[in-house]
């Protein structure tokens, strides 16, 4: 049992409500953490390129003869010792960073993240929120309204909405993604978690299936 904000999208009234659901007996920091680390090693894009020798469109003579020079000997300009010359045991565009943890140990987590959420009060359930055209003054009044306007946001949908997205998407610190969609890394990358009537039951659905001796 845990205090949730409401908040109605019409009316501009907020209050609280009593939200149950088993999320647990305590946050599992650990898995937190791994599934930080996991979601942020899939975003990697592992493209890090270095130019060996036969790569490098420089001239391939050699700068000056072998002897009676008085300077060191080189073959040409594309050495590793030349500035501008190619690199040695540098990263190539060849490696793939993404791993996976287990269904259920992502589904833990991300019980776990909406559990510490609403400890820390920072989920809202927004109530009459529909729109029936997309528009960003009427977005930018929603956060005001819940006092988050000037941190990050992930707003949640219970099902995938066009004129909810095209609402927020102008904001750059505002994440719009579906109750099916979300992950434990999306509800702890932002500080205030929006979400419409009935998004938080179809979070706790996905996990509600479990096995109790996962706490």
């Amino acid at each position: 049992m845990a205090n949730l904000s409401t908040y109605d999208v019409q009316s501009g009234k907020a209050g609280e409500k009593d939200f149950s659901a088993d999320l647990g007996e305590k946050i599992l920091y650990r898995t937190l953490k791994d599934m930080i680390v996991q979601y942020q090693a899939n975003n990697r894009q592992g493209d890090a390129h270095t130019k060996i020798r036969t790569e490098l469109a420089r001239a391939k003579q050699k700068p000056w003869k072998q002897k009676k020079t008085g300077r060191a000997r080189a073959g040409d300009r594309r050495s590793p010792l030349w500035v501008g010359g190619a690199t040695v045991f540098g990263p190539r565009n060849k490696r793939n960073w993404g791993f996976h943890y287990p269904r259920k140990q992502r589904l833990v987590a991300l019980r776990s993240a909406l559990m510490g959420k609403l400890q820390d009060s920072e989920v809202f359930e927004l109530t009459s929120f529909d729109f029936e055209a997309p528009s960003s003054k009427q977005a930018r009044g929603i956060m005001s309204g819940c006092g988050c306007g000037k941190d990050s946001v992930l707003v949640v949908t219970a099902n995938r909405d066009m004129a909810v997205y095209k609402s927020f998407r102008n904001f750059p610190r505002v994440q719009v993604v579906t109750a099916a969609e979300a992950n434990a890394y999306d509800l702890l990358a932002h500080k205030w978690i929006l979400a419409q009537d009935g998004a938080l039951e179809g979070i706790v659905a996905r996990f509600s299936k479990i096995s109790k001796e996962v706490r």
